[in-house]
């Protein structure tokens, strides 16, 4: 069991960790200078091969996205060394943040896991407001208020809608955001659309979006019960893929089911690339956390498997990393290259990538100086939000905790 004994610490991947921020960071942010635009963390120990597969293992075969999309992008590759700059810092002081939705205007929208709140973050100012309480989340371990995802029709419906935990189960509600009402009053009444998600003290999975085709994705997690991440009727450590209204999609590999993908542990991270291909971060157990080029109706493996196989009718990963340096929750795609947040690896990892394919083993930033790394949104062109980790019990918050941070990235 990853996690220790009876679930001791509930995640070891997101564990105890050892704190290198404070004066000593502050320290090493000021001596790095230029070095910051060029990436100066690194990209990882070389007996660790972070993003490689063991010996004699072959890289999962590039396929095409749910719109049929090509399989190998016509751009030049990105470079095989990137860079990060931390252009600013959004907001600060947050309580367990975690699902994450920029508004038209450019403010956030941020849900707070332990809370069951979601607030409005100007991102002008970075004053937070909440908006309002959702009801019947039900907090507890990695549970709560998860993701956040707006409406593809948010501009007339105002729709928020909210993957969750309950006393029951894990949902997906979608409520109307009134700007005209009184701030904490501002969320109307949840419709669900879509329970029965297994929940469980640990993985939840949680994230939610939607994608090129409108259609919504959410990534769950198997709870501590492994063998659901292989039972096809159960939700339990998948990729869903549903209607708005929370039906299943016509060209979903069974016609009666919203299950796109299945043999997940826990899946945190979902992005599409330029080419609409859908990838997803997913935390492994004791050996290999994973970024997956996802297929409808492929098989990924786990408990069967855990990082690169090479077992016949199983998918294997794009990149592997060592637990302790990835751990990873959200992803998004910005210049050419995945993006992935670190919760116990506390980095922010590159996956520079030419249509399906790595071009170079990925490469790690901003190790160690801000703690846990929970969420990454791309905001076009070369920015990304970055949102830390380090007020959800396993980390070590120090005042100012937790914080959205903004990035350039090359």
């Amino acid at each position: 069991m990853r996690y220790g004994q009876a679930h001791k610490g509930y995640e070891r991947s997101e564990g105890p960790r050892t704190r290198t921020r404070g004066v000593l960071a502050a320290f090493a942010l000021a001596g790095c200078g230029a070095l910051l635009a060029a990436g100066c963390a690194p990209a990882g120990s070389p007996a660790a091969k972070p993003g490689t597969s063991p010996p004699g293992a072959s890289p999962a075969a590039p396929g095409s996205g749910p719109a049929g999309s090509p399989s190998a992008s016509a751009e030049a590759a990105p470079p095989a060394k990137g860079s990060v700059t931390v252009a600013g810092e959004v907001a600060k002081g947050l309580e367990s943040p975690w699902g994450v939705a920029p508004l038209p205007d450019g403010d956030l929208l941020v849900a707070s896991r332990d809370k069951g709140t979601i607030s409005r973050v100007a991102s002008a100012t970075g004053t937070v407001t909440q908006i309002g309480k959702v009801p019947g989340v039900a907090p507890g371990g990695e549970g709560g208020l998860l993701g956040l995802a707006l409406s593809p029709s948010y501009a007339s419906d105002r729709m928020v809608y909210a993957y969750f935990t309950t006393e029951s189960d894990n949902r997906i509600a979608r409520m109307r955001y009134d700007e005209q009402r009184d701030p904490g009053q501002q969320l109307g009444a949840p419709d669900t659309v879509f329970r029965g998600i297994p929940k469980g003290l640990i993985h939840n999975g949680g994230r939610i979006a939607f994608g090129p085709d409108k259609m919504l994705y959410a990534g769950t997690g198997e709870t501590g019960d492994t063998g659901l991440a292989q039972d096809k009727k159960s939700l339990g450590g998948k990729i869903l893929r549903m209607t708005p209204d929370g039906q299943p999609v016509h060209g979903n590999p069974e016609a009666d089911s919203v299950v796109y993908s299945y043999g997940h542990r826990n899946v945190q991270g979902l992005a599409w690339d330029k080419d609409k291909r859908l990838w997803a971060a997913e935390f492994g157990q004791n050996t290999w956390d994973e970024l997956n080029l996802i297929e409808p109706g492929a098989n990924y493996g786990w408990p069967e498997a855990e990082g690169m196989a090479g077992k016949p009718g199983l998918r294997d990963p794009v990149a592997v990393w060592k637990t302790d340096e990835a751990s990873p929750s959200g992803i998004a795609w910005a210049q050419g290259s995945v993006w992935m947040a670190g919760l116990k690896g506390e980095r922010l990892w590159r996956i520079p990538l030419a249509g399906a394919k790595p071009v170079a083993e990925p490469e790690a930033f901003l190790t160690g100086k801000y703690g846990r790394l929970r969420t990454v949104i791309a905001l076009g062109g070369d920015r990304l939000l970055l949102v830390t980790s380090e007020t959800d019990g396993r980390g070590s918050p120090e005042a100012g905790d937790d914080r959205i941070l903004t990035l350039t990235v090359r």
